[in-house]
């Protein structure tokens, strides 16, 4: 009996770890899809979080999670600019031959769109494992999250489609790495960004508050716009108190 209480207690103990870990990981992609993209000045792009029932989880998938980190239990659907346009440069000139300067501005929107979409996916695996490290008390940073870290903390399908959208452009395998470089370099340092880390934790903390399954854009952008707010508040108080302290 006591065994079995005490193995009870050990996988209760993984499925809070899984669903936080979860929890920061789609934080991460909808405060990308969101902040990321109000910042580079794109439009709006409708997007919600869906989790399977946390209650219906069962061991073997905690299981096969912490085995191949690759989560399948909850997902960010929609949020992809890329979606709405030409899938390579290619068929953007095919369908624009006539202006150039019209191409030209269409060449450059896409590709502010096609690297947004990819550092959106980068940050969702980076804001995992950075509470990770958080809640470890070990450093985050470049050296020990890099790329191919990310497969440890559900970015499998994540640098997937990540390569999907490089190879779409670049048929050079250096360019690809260079970009993707690049790019990862972006996420990380939004990630790490107090304000935006805030924001994400601050949306980690009310899908793992919330008993919904599906998590609307609008509830999502309420919370992340109340935390930037709150944080530039606070920022902007701790100035004065040091100016006054002149």
């Amino acid at each position: 009996m006591k065994r079995n209480k005490v193995t009870e207690l050990i996988s209760q103990c993984k499925l809070k770890e899984h669903k936080q870990r979860v929890a920061f990981h789609e934080a991460g992609h909808a405060a990308g899809i969101y902040l990321n993209n109000k910042a580079r000045h794109l439009p709006p792009v409708f997007f919600k979080i869906i989790f399977k029932e946390m209650s219906s989880i069962t061991d073997l998938e905690v299981m096969a999670y912490e085995t191949t980190h690759d989560d399948c239990i909850a997902r960010v659907e929609g949020g992809r600019l890329i979606e709405l346009l030409p899938l390579s440069i290619d068929g953007l000139e095919n369908n624009i031959q006539e202006d150039n300067s019209g191409m030209k501005q269409l060449k450059k929107d896409y590709m502010v769109a096609f690297e947004s979409d990819i550092v959106n996916l980068l940050i969702g695996p980076l804001a995992e494992a950075k509470y990770v490290a958080d809640t470890d008390d070990e450093f985050f940073n470049h050296q020990i999250v890099n790329l191919k870290a990310l497969k440890n903390y559900g970015g499998s399908s994540d640098l997937a489609l990540a390569h999907e959208y490089l190879t779409s452009l670049f048929g050079d395998q250096q360019q690809k790495d260079q970009k993707l470089d690049e790019l990862f370099n972006e996420a990380f340092n939004f990630v790490n960004k107090d304000e935006n880390w805030m924001a994400i934790t601050e949306l980690a903390d009310y899908i793992l508050d919330s008993d919904r399954n599906i998590i609307c854009c609008e509830d999502v952008i309420s919370v992340l716009d109340q935390s930037v707010k709150f944080f530039h508040k606070c920022k902007s108080k701790a100035r004065r108190h040091h100016l006054d302290g002149f």
